[in-house]
């Protein structure tokens, strides 16, 4: 289970994320929702470390994860993908899966870069990398520079690299963002697929209300900061604050 209690932000007097208490449980995608600058990617920044709370804690099954960096908090389970790709992009796309269960293992593989440390274990890596290609159906681009390839396929391959770390919990900051028509669709059946792991917890930043209608189990809508509404989708989309703060629709009289 992810939790977050009482998580919060400050950038001088600028309140971005306000006391925001919030439990995610496997086998549920999540999708946070709320209009620009509700402090939706600073919520997640503050989940994955890559920003220091103000206040508050981001715990991972029971253990405390608040004082650690983004690269620990990874190691220990927390998996994101942001809206622009985070990869090595003049190594290829296998060499960037290989890094990646390469990190996700036990023993001396975590403990450092020794290259030749792990080449007895190459072929292992080498296999397991190559199920995962196949998993996400990028085997054929597997000698290409990551550098080379379209953004769509760039965004595949983050999912390949969350799957290669096996994560307990999968983070998606917009995943179609800047994706054409035909390919965000791929990237929506890849999510799908991770969600048939009952194990898994999964949260999705996303404005596109379609997508987080097909795809989410909960929504929970930030507004300046604050949590403002949880719960099943139907019933929030359907709420007066989502319509208002969200969707920019006011029901009052004119």
């Amino acid at each position: 289970m992810l939790e977050t209690r009482n998580l919060t932000i400050r950038f001088g007097g600028h309140v971005a994320v306000n006391a925001v208490s919030c439990r995610f449980e496997p086998g549920t995608l999540t999708a946070i929702v709320g209009p620009n600058g509700a402090g939706k990617t600073t919520y997640f920044n503050l989940i994955s470390g890559q920003l220091p709370a103000s206040a508050g804690q981001v715990l991972l099954g029971g253990r405390d994860l608040s004082a650690l960096p983004a690269s620990a908090r990874t190691r220990a389970g927390l998996g994101r993908a942001f809206q622009l790709t985070n990869l090595f992009p003049n190594l290829s796309v296998l060499e960037n899966v290989r890094l990646a269960v390469q990190a996700a293992l036990d023993g001396p593989h975590r403990r450092g870069l020794n290259l030749w440390s792990i080449w007895s274990d190459h072929a292992r890596l080498t296999a397991r990398a190559h199920e995962i290609l196949e998993s996400v159906a990028m085997s054929a681009q597997q000698d290409l520079p990551v550098a080379s390839l379209p953004h769509g396929d760039q965004r595949k391959l983050e999912v390949a690299l969350l799957m290669a770390l096996d994560a307990q919990v999968y983070m998606f900051d917009e995943p179609t963002a800047g994706m054409s028509h035909d390919e965000a669709p791929v990237i929506l059946n890849l999510i799908r697929k991770l969600k048939q792991d009952k194990s898994k917890t999964i949260l999705l930043v996303e404005h596109k209300m379609d997508v987080v209608r097909e795809l989410a189990d909960r929504i929970i809508v930030l507004h300046n900061g604050t949590l403002v509404a949880d719960g099943e989708p139907a019933e929030v989309i359907a709420s007066s604050v989502v319509q208002e703060a969200y969707l920019g629709v006011n029901k009052e009289p004119a």
